[in-house]
């Protein structure tokens, strides 16, 4: 019997996403086209593989068994065929979708691209909002490359910790925050704004002043960094916000930098993706590129 060992790798995909469409995209292949690839799966190993329950599909018991082994074969084949390639920078010829939060994106987008387009001229860069902290876009290949605050709990993300950033309170030139020591209860006493996807006007700052005995009152949440820096500088809303990756929004929007009287932990921030771009020469030098553009922002200012 003659073996096409593409099924192994569509078989891979089918087992690890439980669904057709779901392999196809991470494949990059047409849902048809992996339908297609199951079918002759089945037809090879005499199994169903996947079964329909209810409006899901599930694995078979022989597709549970072979499942580890399947992929650990996949793996190995990607591995091996890689390892001779050599990256060609100025001839390579693809499309990667970075994923970074608002106030990343502004601090180091721009860096970023302008080093992709000057190494490879023929790669395209998507830099995509970040709509929360799941990862099933990394599994599925929709997303190379995301961030994150905390570190992945699946075992098949990768990530790399780029440094951690420490919060500081941002307010308007002005601001009676300005006037003298920023003391807890002088800070509590402003009006503030918080930086949330969700809306939501409590964070971890709110947790802390409670344990100090104190309160402080949230006027309005925005959904960005830059939003909300809009706010503090037009109405005069304090905002606290992670020094390193907004000081230059800060610096352009001409907002004076206090320190925060709440003890609070630093930051940290990760880069992550999936485990299938370990041996990726291209991926690697892509998320290498980004290690080095995000760490400018964590180096010791002078003057």
């Amino acid at each position: 019997m003659q073996l096409d060992l593409n099924l192994l790798t569509a078989l891979d995909a089918l087992l690890e996403e439980g669904s057709v469409a779901g392999a196809a995209a991470r494949l990059h292949v047409t849902a048809p086209a992996m339908s297609r690839s199951l079918g002759r799966i089945r037809k090879v190993t005499g199994d169903q593989i996947l079964v329909r329950t209810g409006r899901h599909m599930v694995p078979t018991t022989r597709a549970l068994a072979m499942r580890a082994q399947v992929h650990v074969l996949v793996q190995q084949a990607h591995h091996l065929l890689s390892t001779q390639q050599e990256l060609e920078l100025p001839d390579l010829r693809r499309v990667f979708t970075v994923r970074w939060h608002d106030a990343l994106a502004d601090a180091c987008g721009t860096d970023l691209i302008a080093a992709v387009h000057r190494q490879a001229p023929g790669v395209q860069v998507r830099l995509s909002a970040e709509p929360g902290t799941d990862t099933p876009e990394l599994r599925r290949g929709e997303v190379d490359l995301d961030s994150a605050s905390a570190r992945p709990t699946l075992p098949d993300i990768r990530h790399r910790l780029i440094g951690r950033d420490r919060l500081v309170v941002a307010v308007r030139p002005g601001h009676p925050l300005t006037e003298g020591p920023v003391s807890v209860e002088r800070y509590s006493a402003a009006d503030h704004v918080t930086v949330s996807r969700r809306g939501r006007l409590r964070d971890p700052i709110d947790d802390a002043l409670t344990t100090l005995g104190h309160e402080r009152r949230v006027v309005a949440a925005a959904p960005t960094a830059a939003l909300a820096m809009r706010l503090a500088l037009d109405i005069g809303l304090a905002v606290c916000l992670p020094d390193a990756v907004t000081r230059a929004a800060r610096d352009r929007m001409g907002l004076i930098t206090l320190p925060l009287p709440v003890p609070m932990p630093a930051t940290p921030l990760y880069l992550l993706w999936h485990q299938r771009h370990d041996d990726d020469p291209a991926h690697t030098w892509l998320r290498n590129l980004a290690t080095e553009t995000v760490q400018t922002l964590f180096r010791p200012t002078t003057g």
